[in-house]
C-alpha cells in the first residue's frame, strides 16, 4: 500500500450514524491495472469503518438488497446469502459459516469531514461513480 494516498469518497454527513453504506470503486494497481473495488462503509457516531464487500465463506457481497449491510438490532455486519455476522469494529465473523475468519478492512480516515479512502491508489473518474444516485 502506498501511504499518504487519500481520495475522498462521500462526506461524513451523506452516511447517519449507525448506518453502512456501500461504494463501487476501481482500484488502480502497481502495473495499472484497473479493478473493481466494492467497499462498505460503516459510520458509528464519529468512527468510520471500512471493508471489502466481499463475505470471506464464499467470495458475495454482503448486501443482499441495495445497501443492506446491517443485521435487524443494526448492531453488526450481516451477509445477506447466509446470514453470517460481523463485528462493526473489527470485522471479525462471530456467527456463521465463516466464523473465525473475518472481512478484509479497508483503511479509511477523516479529513475535514470527509470520508476518505487512504492508502490505495483508485482510478479517480470513478470515485463519484457511487452506487446511489445523487439526486440529480
Amino acid at each position: 500500500m502506498e501511504s499518504g494516498i487519500v481520495y475522498a469518497i462521500c462526506s461524513m454527513s451523506e452516511i447517519p450514524s449507525r448506518k453502512a453504506r456501500g461504494f463501487h470503486l476501481v482500484r488502480l494497481d502497481d502495473d495499472g491495472t484497473q479493478r473493481p473495488w466494492h467497499i462498505v462503509v460503516v459510520r458509528w457516531g464519529r468512527q468510520v469503518f471500512g471493508y471489502v464487500n466481499k463475505c470471506p465463506h464464499d467470495g458475495v457481497n454482503l448486501d443482499w438488497e441495495h445497501n443492506q449491510f446491517l443485521d435487524p438490532n443494526g448492531t453488526r455486519l450481516i451477509c445477506g446469502k447466509h446470514g453470517a455476522l460481523f463485528e462493526l469494529g473489527t470485522g471479525a465473523c462471530v456467527d456463521g459459516p465463516c466464523k473465525g475468519r473475518g472481512l478484509t478492512p479497508v483503511p479509511l480516515t477523516v479529513l475535514d469531514g470527509d470520508i476518505c479512502v487512504s492508502g490505495v491508489r483508485l482510478v479517480e473518474d470513478d470515485v463519484e461513480a457511487r452506487d446511489e444516485p445523487t439526486g440529480e
